[in-house]
């Protein structure tokens, strides 16, 4: 795709689910791509050797979302060894779902410190080089959660929220210098999130969206695909859902 093909991506959380299937969708369009993980070797290593096929540099590390100097390291060392830094997705994100009547400190600071400040330390790390070379994309990846609420997800909701309005903030701040910062927010997904649902749970989720199914990774990673063309070049600060129609309910 023109826009992509050569330019260097950074994926936060790529070995699996939506990350996965952004990293395959960057690589098929020409683009280099190093993805973060967390626990997912196996599955970060078989990515690697399919982005390959692809003929572009695909590389899998183990890193911490939460730590700043952890990203910030991962990220200087890609641009050194790949030449260049020009697209940033930040996806890596957990959930701990509990009513907040049970919900502990740790269930919401754990979520808060991947989802929320992992996203900052991958922004904060990239930023600087996109300011300097008077171009870069980000994409964030959030949730209709940030958007509608869900119940016994107060702590998604709030980071999902707070990555929304960081997105729309940093947009206006650095769009002068031809960064355009933009926002995914899925609905519900077939990723491993969802697997442990039981049937009458995934019969209500299906009922409330009305295209009545639910979407695939390749879903969300087609709309990061836009984001990141040229056709969306005059696009920034917005918060794109991917849901079936489920947040305009």
């Amino acid at each position: 795709m023109k826009g992509l093909k050569g330019k260097v991506a950074i994926v936060t959380g790529g070995a699996r689910g939506i990350g996965r299937a952004i990293v395959l969708m960057l690589a098929e369009n020409g683009c280099h791509v190093a993805f973060s993980y967390h626990s997912s070797e196996d599955a970060a290593k078989t990515l690697e050797t399919e982005a390959k096929k692809f003929g572009v540099k695909c590389t899998g590390s183990r890193v911490d979302a939460k730590n700043f100097e952890d990203v910030k390291k991962w990220i200087e060392a890609t641009k050194e060894t790949m030449g260049r830094l020009d697209i940033l997705v930040n996806n890596a994100g957990i959930v701990i779902d509990k009513a907040l009547m049970l919900m502990s400190k740790e269930d919401w600071q754990g979520v808060v410190d991947t989802n929320l400040t992992g996203m900052f330390n991958a922004a904060r790390s990239c930023i600087v080089t996109f300011l300097k070379q008077k171009s870069g994309d980000i994409v964030n990846i959030s949730s209709v959660s940030g958007i509608i609420g869900l119940p016994r997800q107060t702590n998604y909701s709030a980071t999902k929220g707070g990555i929304n309005a960081f997105t729309k903030a940093l947009a206006k701040e650095v769009a002068a210098y031809g960064v355009r910062v933009n926002a995914v927010a899925p609905g519900f997904i077939e990723t491993d999130i969802l697997s442990g649902l039981k049937e009458e749970q995934k019969s209500a989720i299906l009922e409330a969206v009305p295209l009545g199914r639910l979407g695939r990774p390749e879903d969300v990673a087609n709309c990061v695909k836009f984001l990141l063309s040229e056709n969306a070049r005059y696009i920034t600060g917005q918060i794109i859902q991917v849901d079936g129609g489920l947040a305009m309910r």
